[in-house]
Order: C-alpha cells, then structure tokens, then sequence
C-alpha cells in the first residue's frame, strides 16, 4: 500500500473520530513522518513508493492512540523545544510553546554563572539554558523520579557542553546546604487548583502527570514556596524567574511583595500577564512594572 493512500484513509478516519476538521492531512502526514523517520516533506515526495508493512503497522497503533485522545507529542514519542529535539512520554508534562519565552527573558538578562531549574520536569528549560546560554553549570531539580530519569535521558539525547546535574527532591530542597549561590532560579511550577484540574481538556487530565500541574487549594503552594526560600540560594542581584497562571498574576505580584520580592509581570507572545521576574530586596512603596 503506497504511503499517500494509507493517509487519505486515515484522514477521513482521525475527522470522523475526533470531530470533522479537527484533524486532516496535517497530522496524519506528521504522524507518518514521525513512525517512518522522514521529514514531511520527504513524505509527500516519496507518495509513490511503497510502504513497508511495519511502518504501516506503527503508523495505525499511533493512529489508534491519537483516535483515543492520547496527545501527539506522546505518541510519537518527541517534543520540539527552541532549537531542541526532546523525548518525551508520560513521565513528565509535555512542555508548552509559552514556556519558551520564559527562556527568552532569562537569556535577555543574565546567560553566565551558575542557574537552577526548579521542577525541570523533561529537562526542556534547563537544557535550553545550557545550549543558549553561557552557563557554568545547569542545575535542574525534579521532585518525581521518572521526570528525573527522563530528564537525564534527554541530557545525554542534546550533550550540551554547559554540564547539566538533575537533583532529585521537592522544589529548592536539593539546592540547600550546598554552598552554592545561583545568578538565577528558574521555574515553571504546577499552578492550577485540584478544581481547575478537574476541568481541563482530557487530552490533558487523562495523560499527564497530575503532579506536574496542581499545586494547593489556591494553584500558588509551588510559588509560594519559591517566593519563601529562593533569596538565601540566589547571588547578590541574582533573579528569581517564574512561569505564572494568566488569572493569578495580580496574586503573584501581591505574593511576591509580601515575601520581599520586587516583581515584574511580563506578557507572552498573546498578551497574556504569563510571566513573573523577581529580584530580592523589596522597599516599601517601591514601584513594580509590568510590560
């Protein structure tokens, strides 16, 4: 069967199963790619050659899994971060396009010395740290041992040159006692209530990792917590950078000043308030800024 018929097929398939439209050529053409090891493009310009039967059958148990809402990124098996190629499955939350500009603001600030990465989940920040930057050293912390390995697996997929160490352990916990004071902290904590939770897309509540979204009756535990300890492991003039809840900032912000932050809130590429940058050392009635 010629690879162009079995996506014909499959496209009108993922529509009738997923609603019409929703899927098509795009994705069927992107799940082929990924199960034969071509580039797309590469698909369509070999549409006349025949398919070899495991590829076919790879390609209909990754349809299957799509069809029953698994998400793609964990069908095939790899995600797209920056200039990275990342594995990926269920071990850790599938890492956001947001989450790239939280890389941006750091790299515009600071790219030298030493840098944490709190809740590194696959790796995806810290690694893109230690590729773009000029880091001694990366330091990632991940609180679930199967985030932690997978993120160790995807430290020897990129091999930057910046050495990049993951600690096992909850938030700043491996971080303290150690002697070591980081130029910037970094982290895409669990921001969502158990409620809010409970209302997201399936694709989400039904595949990843509950622990890496949910942080306390108000979504704020993790910054909290951040907001607490992160001043006594951080460097005279050093950063404290978080990815935030759209609808929490203003709480963020209030949070951050109570603990003796000064706290910019910065929008993403949508205009939405996704990102707090902080520095210690709050003078009352001094002014914040938010761009």
């Amino acid at each position: 069967m010629s690879e162009v018929r079995v996506l014909r097929r499959i496209t009108d398939e993922l529509a009738r199963a997923t609603g019409a439209g929703s899927l098509g050529d795009g994705e069927a053409t992107a799940l082929w790619a990924a199960v034969s090891g071509m580039k797309s493009a590469e698909v369509w310009l070999k549409r006349d050659s025949e398919a070899l039967p495991d590829v076919v059958d790879r390609f209909w148990k990754a349809v299957d899994q799509r069809k029953r809402g698994v998400p793609f990124a964990y069908v095939v098996g790899s995600v797209g971060f920056r200039t990275l190629d990342l594995k990926i499955d269920r071990r850790a939350l599938i890492p956001r396009p947001e989450t790239e500009g939280l890389v941006d603001l750091v790299l515009a600030r600071c790219s030298t010395g030493l840098v944490a990465d709190v809740g590194t989940g696959c790796g995806c920040i810290a690694l893109a740290l230690a590729v773009e930057g000029q880091f001694e050293k990366v330091t990632a912390v991940e609180r679930s041992a199967d985030a932690a390995a997978l993120a160790r697996e995807n430290v020897q997929r990129v091999a930057p040159k910046t050495p990049v160490e993951i600690r096992e352990g909850n938030l700043l916990a491996p971080l303290v006692d150690t002697g070591e004071r980081f130029r910037v902290i970094v982290s895409n904590p669990p921001y969502l209530s158990s409620a809010e939770y409970e209302e997201l897309d399936p694709s989400v509540s039904h595949h990843e990792p509950r622990e890496a979204v949910v942080s306390g009756a108000d979504g704020l535990d993790a910054t909290r917590a951040l907001f607490l300890g992160a001043a006594a492991l951080l460097e005279p003039g050093g950063l404290l950078a978080l990815e935030i809840d759209e609808r929490r900032a203003a709480a963020v912000r209030a949070l951050g000043k109570r603990h003796g932050w000064n706290v910019a809130i910065h929008a993403d590429l949508f205009g939405r308030p996704r990102y707090a940058l902080a520095t210690p050392g709050h003078v009352p009635g001094a002014h914040t800024s938010e761009e």
